[in-house]
């Protein structure tokens, strides 16, 4: 056992993925029982948001290319390599628990969309009419997955400052990609929250089911 296993056991290794999951099931429970003041704001912030069918379409390309990062094609394209990379260096425990993190988050939505079964927002102008469901959000988790993929990924060989700037930037992306579910009016309020904590979520239970990671004091 290392240091940083002594110092930091497996139970407090997962304190973060406990919490994302709680997350998770508060606002899958809330959609799927219909609590009156979640899906209030939800209605309210959507509308709010959407910024509708006419809009320009320098907007429209605007939007499509912020939520790119969020699309699974995207996760593909930017491991890909990467995992190449680890197994050419035989780093076989990081490779796996990277394929199945970047590949299994997408998957693992999909199911999660099929249990609470929640249909996408709906305007009076027509909206996206989008046939797949809503909760929680494949962009918003995709993302987050990405983003927490690449810090663990990054992070021993990272200063402190480098840290603070990559992980302040990691948020904002997956701020953006999540905002502009909103703007398209495809997704809810909730379906981008439960996203984000799902995908954080997920990267961190494959890290540590697979190969640990070696928490540092801060």
């Amino acid at each position: 056992m290392t240091t940083a296993q002594r110092v930091h056991p497996i139970g407090v290794r997962l304190l973060p993925v406990a919490g994302c999951a709680l997350v998770v099931v508060l606002l899958g429970v809330g959609v799927a029982a219909g609590w009156a003041p979640q899906l209030r704001l939800d209605a309210t912030v959507s509308q709010a948001l959407y910024t509708g069918d006419d809009r320009p379409r320098w907007v429209s390309v605007l939007l499509e290319v912020l939520t790119a990062p969020g699309l699974s094609v995207t996760r593909f394209l930017v491991f890909l390599p990467v995992v190449v990379l680890l197994l050419r260096a035989r780093r076989w425990a990081t490779a796996v628990w990277v394929t199945v993190s970047v590949v299994g988050v997408g998957v693992a939505t999909s199911a999660i969309k099929e249990l609470v079964g929640r249909v996408r927002p709906d305007f009076a102008e027509g909206g996206a009419q989008y046939g797949s469901l809503s909760f929680p959000s494949g962009h918003s988790s995709g993302i987050a997955c990405l983003v927490t993929t690449a810090l663990v990924l990054a992070w021993p060989n990272l200063s402190r400052t480098a840290r603070r700037w990559w992980t302040l930037t990691g948020v904002v992306v997956v701020a953006v990609v999540g905002t502009t579910r909103m703007l398209l009016g495809v997704h809810y309020l909730t379906d981008v929250l439960a996203g984000w904590a799902f995908g954080v979520g997920w990267t961190l239970l494959v890290v540590a089911v697979v190969e640990g990671v070696r928490w540092r004091r801060a």
